[in-house]
C-alpha cells in the first residue's frame, strides 16, 4: 500500500475530530481599531445628544473626549473616518492637504500653556494614537456595570422577611387585579416605603442612611446625595445597596409601582373633608390648556395638563416656554381647587391611573437639547376633568371609569 492511501485512511478514519484544526482567529487590523474607537464616539454622541466631555468624574466620557481630540489632530485619521463622520465631529480636510503625502502636513509649534498643552504635545503621539489598542479596557467594568455589581452583592437571608411577606403577597394581588400598576420608573420615584420591579423580581425600599458629598466642576459646585439603603426583595434576600447603584440598576431595567388605587382614594376623601382653620393649606390642582404651536400638539382637541402646585398656579406657569412640563410653550389657565393637608403625589398618582389610557405620548427637547416626555397631559374634556375631581372629593371616584372612545365617564 502506497503513502498516500495510507495517509488518506488515517485522515478518513477520525470519529472524534482529532485532525480538524481550527483555524486561529485573525486579531483586528489598525484601520479596524481605528472605526471601532471612532464608533464608540459617535454611538456616545448619539445616546446623548453632545460631544463627550472632559469630565473627570466619568472616566469613560473623558477617554472618549481625549479620544475625539486626538483624532481632530491627525489629517490621516481624518481622511480614513470621513465616511463614518456622520456627527460631523471632525474637521474637513482641504483637497490640497489630501493630495500630500502623509506626514507633510505643516504644524505650527505648539505652545504650552498647561498641563493638557503638554499631554496634547507631539512627545505623547504614540499614547494618544493608540493604534495597537493598548489603552482599550476590555475587562474593566463600566458604571452600569459597577451598579449592576453592586445591586446583587452582599445579599443575604432577611431576619424579619415574616413581617415583610404578606405585604410583598397583597402587592402582587393587587397589581393582578389592577389595584396598583407598573409605572415607568424616574429618579423622583425612588423613595423609602415604596415597590419596584426589577427583571421580574419585586422589591421594597425599605430604608436609606443618606449622605451628601460635594463634587466641583467647571460650572461650580454640585451635592450629591448617596448612601446606603435596606433593601429587601420578594425571595427573602435584602441588600445594602448604594442608593444610586439601586436607582441606576431601576433606570437600566426596572418599573415603579404605584399605590393601592383605592387607598389613595380614601386618603383623598379624608383630607377634603371637613376643612377647618386648623387645616394647613397645601396648594392648587389645575387643568391648563397648551398654546403650542407645533402641529403635533395643537392639531390634538380636548387635550389639558392636570397637575399640582404648591404656589399660585399663575406664579407657577410664568416660565412655561422654558419647561419641558408644559410642551416649551405658552399654557392657558383654565381650571383650579385650592387644596388642604394633601400630598401632590397622591393627586398626580390618582389621575395617572384613572386617565392613563388617554395620557399623551410624545417628546419634547428643552432648550440644552435633552429629550422629555411629560406625563401630565391628558385627553379628555374639560367638563369630564371637573366631574372627575369632585368624584374624588366625594369618594364616588371608585364606581367609575374613563371610556377615551367616548370621552365620557361609565360606571363600572
Amino acid at each position: 500500500m502506497d503513502k498516500d492511501k495510507i495517509l488518506a485512511e488515517i485522515f478518513n478514519n477520525d470519529p472524534f475530530g482529532l485532525l480538524n484544526v481550527k483555524p486561529k482567529s485573525t486579531s483586528r487590523t489598525p484601520d479596524e481599531r481605528l472605526l471601532g474607537s471612532f464608533q464608540e464616539i459617535n454611538e456616545f454622541v448619539s445616546k446623548n445628544g453632545k460631544e463627550p466631555q472632559p469630565n473627570i468624574s466619568n472616566i469613560s466620557e473623558f477617554q472618549l473626549y481625549s479620544r475625539l481630540k486626538s483624532l481632530r489632530d491627525d489629517p490621516d485619521k481624518i481622511e480614513m473616518l470621513n465616511e463614518a463622520d456622520v456627527h460631523e465631529l471632525l474637521p474637513k480636510v482641504s483637497v490640497a492637504n489630501i493630495n500630500e503625502p502623509a506626514g507633510s502636513y505643516s504644524k505650527k509649534p505648539k505652545e504650552i500653556n498647561s498641563i493638557d498643552d503638554i499631554l496634547g504635545d507631539d512627545l505623547f503621539e504614540g499614547l494618544s494614537k493608540d493604534d495597537e489598542g493598548l489603552f482599550d479596557f476590555k475587562h474593566t467594568p463600566k458604571d452600569y456595570e459597577r451598579a449592576m455589581a453592586d445591586f446583587v452583592a452582599h445579599r443575604k437571608p432577611c431576619k424579619d422577611f415574616k413581617k415583610h411577606e404578606e405585604y410583598f403577597i397583597e402587592v402582587q394581588k393587587d397589581l393582578a387585579s389592577g389595584k396598583r400598576k407598573l409605572v415607568p420608573f424616574k429618579q423622583d420615584n425612588l423613595r423609602p416605603g415604596d415597590y419596584y420591579v426589577h427583571n421580574g423580581i419585586l422589591l421594597y425600599l425599605d430604608s436609606v442612611d443618606f449622605e451628601e458629598g460635594v463634587q466641583e466642576f467647571k460650572s461650580g459646585k454640585r451635592v450629591r446625595k448617596d448612601g446606603r439603603t435596606r433593601t429587601i426583595f420578594e425571595n427573602g434576600t435584602e441588600s445594602k445597596m448604594l442608593y444610586r447603584s439601586l436607582y441606576k440598576a431601576l433606570l437600566n431595567n426596572g418599573k415603579a409601582v404605584t399605590q393601592n388605587s383605592e387607598v389613595v382614594i380614601e386618603n383623598f376623601t379624608e383630607k377634603f373633608s371637613g376643612i377647618s382653620q386648623e387645616d394647613e393649606e397645601a396648594g392648587y390642582i389645575y387643568v391648563l390648556k397648551s398654546k403650542s404651536m407645533d402641529e403635533r400638539i395643537n392639531t390634538i382637541a380636548n387635550l389639558y395638563k392636570i397637575g399640582y402646585s404648591s404656589i399660585e398656579v399663575t406664579e407657577r406657569i410664568k416660565n412655561a416656554v422654558k419647561e419641558p412640563t408644559y410642551l416649551m410653550a405658552p399654557v392657558e389657565y383654565l381650571a383650579g381647587w385650592k387644596c388642604f393637608n394633601m400630598n401632590p403625589q397622591k393627586f398626580e398618582q390618582l389621575i395617572h391611573n384613572f386617565f392613563g389610557k388617554s395620557c399623551l405620548e410624545i417628546d419634547v427637547f428643552d432648550e440644552r437639547g435633552k429629550r422629555h416626555t411629560p406625563r401630565e397631559w391628558f385627553i379628555a374634556p374639560i367638563s369630564v376633568i371637573e366631574e372627575v375631581v369632585q368624584l374624588i372629593i366625594t369618594g364616588e371616584i371608585v364606581k367609575y371609569r374613563y371610556d377615551p372612545t367616548g370621552e365620557r365617564l361609565t360606571l363600572k
